[in-house]
Formats: C-alpha cells, sequence, structure tokens
C-alpha cells in the first residue's frame, strides 16, 4: 500500500490523494509516468522529490521515515511492506502509575516465535531483544506500553508503531482491545472475562502464594494479547484498504493462530474471582 500512499508528503492531503487515484494516478510509477493536472508545477516538484526519497526509504526497509510523516490512523499503510520487521507488544505491570509500579510481564510476538519476559526472571533481556525489530504494533502502547517500557528500562524504544487504538477507532470500534476483540468475533475461551485488573490479581497470587498456575495464566493471557494483535492488525488492513481503490488487490489473509506455550488455569480464575476485588 505505500507504493500506492501520497498523503506522507507535504501538501498532500488524503483529499487530494483521492483525487489522484480517480485521475488514474494510482500508484508512484503512476506519477512518474505521467504527472498529474491536478498539482501545481510547484507540488509537482515536490511530489516527485518527495516520492524519490519515499523509494529510497522504502528500499532501504526503513519505516520511520513513513512512520514520521502519517497521521496515527494512517499508519495501517506501513504493515505489509515492514510486516517481516514487526513486533507485536503488550505489557503488564502492577498498576497504571508509571513512578510508582512496575513491570510484571511482557509478551512478545514477531508473526513466527512467542517470547514471553517475567519480572525476577529473564525481564532484563527484553531491551536486546526488542532492539531486533523495526516496527511495533500495539493496542494503546503510545500512551501505555511504550512511555512505561522506556522510564522502567531507561530506554528509547525510536521503531515506526502502529498503533492499533487509532487505526480502529477510525474504523468505529471502541471499548479498549477486549471491547474491539469481541465487536470483530474473537474469543479468548476461558480467559473470556479475565482484564488488566484481574492481571495485577494473578501476579498477586503469584507472588504471595509461589502459585505457578497463577504466572502462567497471566503469561497466557498476556500472550493473547500479542497474538490477537495481529489478527486485528490484518483486520484493520482490510477493512481500511475497502475504503480505497486497492480493497481487492492488496488484501491480506488472515494470519493462522500459533499454539499458546502457557495453558489459563480454571481453578485458579474462579479462587480469586471468588476473592473480590481486595485481592
Amino acid at each position: 500500500m505505500l507504493k500506492n500512499t501520497f498523503c506522507h508528503v507535504p501538501g498532500i492531503s488524503l483529499n487530494l490523494e483521492r483525487s489522484l487515484w480517480e485521475s488514474g494516478i494510482l500508484n508512484w510509477d503512476g506519477f512518474f509516468n505521467s504527472g498529474s493536472s491536478l498539482l501545481s508545477a510547484a507540488r509537482i516538484r515536490t511530489l516527485d522529490e518527495q516520492l524519490r526519497v519515499s523509494r529510497d526509504h522504502l528500499d532501504k526497509g526503513e519505516p520511520g521515515f513513513f512512520s514520521s510523516r502519517l497521521a496515527a490512523k494512517e499508519q495501517w499503510r506501513l504493515f505489509p511492506e515492514f510486516r517481516h520487521g514487526v513486533a507485536y507488544l503488550d505489557i503488564e505491570t502492577t498498576g497504571l502509575s508509571r513512578d510508582a509500579d512496575v513491570i510484571t510481564t511482557i509478551a512478545l510476538y514477531d508473526g513466527q516465535n512467542i517470547r514471553t519476559f517475567v519480572q525476577g526472571e529473564n525481564l532484563d533481556d527484553f531491551p536486546a531483544e526488542i532492539a531486533k525489530y523495526r516496527m511495533l504494533v500495539t493496542y494503546n502502547g503510545k500512551s501505555f506500553d511504550v512511555p512505561f517500557i522506556e522510564r522502567f528500562f531507561g530506554i528509547s524504544l525510536a521503531q515506526a508503531h502502529i498503533d492499533l487504538r487509532y487505526v480502529l477507532h477510525s474504523l468505529g470500534f471502541r471499548g479498549g482491545l477486549k471491547g474491539c476483540e469481541r465487536q470483530l468475533g474473537l474469543s479468548r475461551g476461558e480467559l473470556d472475562g479475565v482484564d488488566g485488573s484481574f492481571a495485577v490479581r494473578l501476579w498477586n497470587d503469584y507472588q504471595r502464594r509461589g502459585n505457578r498456575a497463577a504466572l502462567e495464566t497471566l503469561l497466557a493471557y498476556n500472550i493473547e494479547d500479542v497474538i490477537n494483535l495481529e489478527a486485528l492488525m490484518v483486520e484493520a488492513y482490510n477493512r481500511k484498504l475497502a475504503e480505497t481503490p486497492f480493497g481487492q488487490s492488496h488484501a491480506l489473509s488472515l494470519p493462522a493462530r500459533p499454539a499458546i506455550p502457557f495453558s489459563a488455569d480454571p481453578g485458579t480464575i474462579r479462587r480469586l474471582r471468588g476473592l473480590g476485588g481486595w485481592y
């Protein structure tokens, strides 16, 4: 989709981009081959220069160039070209305060491999692992996960970042990650109804009782987040494509669901639910 994109160029709005498509200029090569009567001579020079720079950054595999020039709700356009370098990312914490709370677990998925990081075990391995990826996909990660990670580890995550909260919101989907999943037909099975506050209970149960089943339930929950991010990313991409002339030609197949290496423990979930919200 990036080679069909013009709105990352200064002065090219979404409406003007659509007008270019409707005039038959569907991609960068189309512009180079024909120019456009819709644009002034100055804008044609700007577009010609910027598209040549864009082609160079795309050939070099540099998503940050495009990410810095696209609105949050348009970041979906990056996905197919840079899918091989994506990390689907989600964290669990003891609370919402970046100053007072800490990260308990992190799940990372790249479309092939699942990795988990646990406080007190291997959490310090995370910075080196995340540095291997060129692009992040999260839900609300720009407001929560990424700044929390940066403060906690004292690092900067400079990768291109598709935050699905903005993309899905532009499609009319709201209600947080779990709400969007339900609206798009994704089920979590035994983990349905488990949320971020319950994840804190699971961590506390593991810490206070040494209940390994609570930790594995937490990790299963955390992994569900990142696996579902891939499915939501593809679904959102296809739905945004449907708003363009490329809905059929560029559509992606839904990804296969990988096996999760941890299982939720129904007994632990029932017990913690029965304890009420103080635990």
